[in-house]
Formats: structure tokens, sequence, C-alpha cells
């Protein structure tokens, strides 16, 4: 008796936080609402440790919570959210701590997919950011059916972050950015050697040791020429030797000199052109190939524990981002969290658009 009692007591009381939530989120929604929300899920250990827990309950407990926070978000609106679930610096810690940190991760993205979780309540589609090739091969195997399941969801996006950290996905960027930009170069480098372009500049000017770059280098050597032609006429003038033939020879060589010299400079030419047509790695190019290019940049992150530091996440997509940093541990993170990030954003929300427009 007294057990179902208390059932209808938590039945009544949880449906009753249910409804003042959405009555919040109602009222929350009349201003802006972020589209990106971004979480760096911190103090899952303290936690444990504050409570006498064993080794490993703490990040159950910040699972649990996370669930909570993803559901609140959808609830308000948000399309988009970001979690820091592991990084790569955290394959340093100790061997047994990694290996259950991979288990419970495999666990919990098989939990994910289950058919009455959020992730199919709300129509989430997963993508998993970092480089996958360091994690275990059941995780591995894990993310990528959890990603293939819910590729043809398209209402709410969770992007879970893991092998990952920012240095890591700007240098991946930039050398898939080397890759593309070399294939180009190749692949004009071929039509050009087709036109007769390239031929004629390597076997001309690199075959005759010529590393001329400008028209005015050509005309140095124009005038290197006439000098010296200048010493040799006054030798030939001193002894005696300036006859007929040798005016001959100078003609000839000024002729051959001007035809040399309209072939350099025309060379020259050709080779600015290609110079132009070279493709650089420009902005645009590395934020395409950024792991997160599949979102928007976060308009909130949020870090809890109280630690004002990113800690080596999302720093490219962050510079006009309002970091909101509780004093709660992950585990501790409530809805009351939330919303006061959520009042913050808002408050400061034209002053970021303009900072956005600005940069």
């Amino acid at each position: 008796m007294r057990k179902t009692t208390g059932n209808i007591v938590g039945q009544f009381f949880g449906g009753l936080h249910c409804y003042l939530r959405r009555c919040i989120f109602a009222i929350l929604s009349v201003g802006p609402v972020p589209s990106h929300i971004a979480f760096i899920m911190d103090g899952n250990r303290r936690y444990a440790k504050k409570k006498n827990m064993e080794e490993g309950d703490g990040h159950k407990a910040g699972f649990e919570v996370l669930t909570s926070i993803l559901r609140y978000c959808y609830e308000l609106g948000v399309k988009y959210v970001t979690v820091y679930a592991f990084s790569i610096d955290n394959f340093k810690r100790k061997s047994k701590e990694v290996k259950s940190l991979m288990e419970l991760m495999r666990k919990k993205i098989e939990e994910l997919l289950e058919q009455e979780s959020l992730i199919n309540e709300y129509g989430v589609r997963l993508h998993f950011i970092g480089d996958m090739q360091l994690l275990t091969e059941p995780v591995r195997a894990a993310a990528e059916r959890a990603t293939r399941v819910t590729a043809h969801n398209n209402q709410r996006v969770l992007l879970i972050c893991v092998a990952y950290t920012s240095r890591h996905e700007i240098v991946h960027a930039v050398q898939e950015c080397s890759k593309e930009k070399f294939n180009e170069i190749q692949t004009l480098k071929e039509e050009k050697v087709t036109n007769g372009a390239f031929s004629r500049i390597d076997q001309g000017l690199k075959g005759n040791d010529f590393g001329l770059l400008s028209q005015d280098s050509c005309k140095e050597y124009r005038n290197a020429i006439k000098a010296c032609s200048t010493e040799v006429e006054s030798a030939a003038r001193n002894d005696g030797l300036y006859e007929n033939n040798i005016e001959n020879h100078i003609d000839n060589d000024t002729e051959a000199e001007t035809t040399l010299y309209n072939g350099l400079v025309e060379l020259t030419k050709e080779r600015k052109d290609i110079q132009d047509e070279v493709p650089f790695i420009k902005l645009a190019d590395i934020e395409k190939n950024m792991y997160m290019a599949v979102a928007p940049d976060p308009d909130i992150l949020i870090r809890s524990s109280g630690e004002a530091r990113l800690s080596n996440f999302l720093l490219w997509q962050t510079t006009t981002c309002p970091l909101y940093a509780p004093t709660a541990l992950w585990p501790e993170i409530g809805l009351r969290h939330l919303i006061w990030a959520v009042l913050n954003f808002q408050r400061h929300y034209f002053y970021l658009e303009k900072k956005k427009k600005q940069s």
C-alpha cells in the first residue's frame, strides 16, 4: 500500500516538474534560442571521490545527467548539442581506467540506440567527432553503427567528441587541405605539360640554369650583354682589330640577343600566369576539412566544475562564444544551470551577433 502511494506521489511530482519545465521553456522561446550548445563534462571523478563511490561510478552518474540535459536542450528547441566525452590526452591515464572508460562508452552508445531512447524520440542524428582510429575496435564499431543507424534522422543532432583535441582537429584540417591542393597542382601541371607551357619553361629555363622570375631580370641580362659587347669593341679598337667582319659579328650578336630577350620575356610571362593559377590554402578550405564542419559554431559553451578553461576543446569554433562555468560538478548539473546559461545568452545576444559579423 505504501509502495503504491509512493509511486503515485512520485508520478505526480514528476508530471508537475515536466509541466513547469515546459512552461519555462515556452517563456524562454519568446527570446532568441541558441542553435548550438557545447558541454565540457568536467568533474565526474571528483564527484565519485566526493560521494565515496567506486571508480567509474562517477562517469555512470555523469551519463545519466547527460541524458537529462539532452532532453532539456531538445525540448527547448536547441538543434545541435556537442559534448566533450573523451580527449586524446585522456589516453595518458592509467591503462585500467582507460579500458574501463572505453567499455562504458561502448555500452552507453548501444543504449542510445535502444528503441525507447531519446535518440529515437527526438529524431537525433549522431556524429562522432575526432580520430576514430585511436579508439578500441569495439568502441569504433559501435560508433560507426550508431552513425549509420541514425543517418536518416534530421530533427536534432548530437556531436560526441571522442579521441579529440582542437589542436589535432586543426592539424588534421591543414593536412587534408595540403593533400587537396597538391592534387590540384599536379592536375594543373599535367594540363600545362599537355599544352606545352611547362615543357618550354622547364627545358628552356631550368635546363640552361636561368632563374629569371620577372621582366626586370631579362632587362638586367640584356644590359650585361651590352656592357660585355662594349668592352669587346674597346679592346678590338685598341688592338686594331675593329674591322667590318667584327661589325658583322656584333650585328649578328645584337639580333640573337634581341631574339633571346623576347623569348625570355615570353617564357617569364607564361611562368607568371602559371604562378597566378596555383591554388593556395584559404580559410574556407580549412573550415571545410574540420571535424566540426557538420555543425555551426556553438552559441554557448558550458563547462562544469567552475573551471574557466577550454582544455583544447573547440578552440577554432568558440571565438565569439560565451563561456558559462558553474561550480557544480558534471553529475550535479541540472535544469537551473541550463536556464541560467540561456538567459545570459539572450541578455548578450545582440552584442554577440555584432561580434560575429565583425569577425
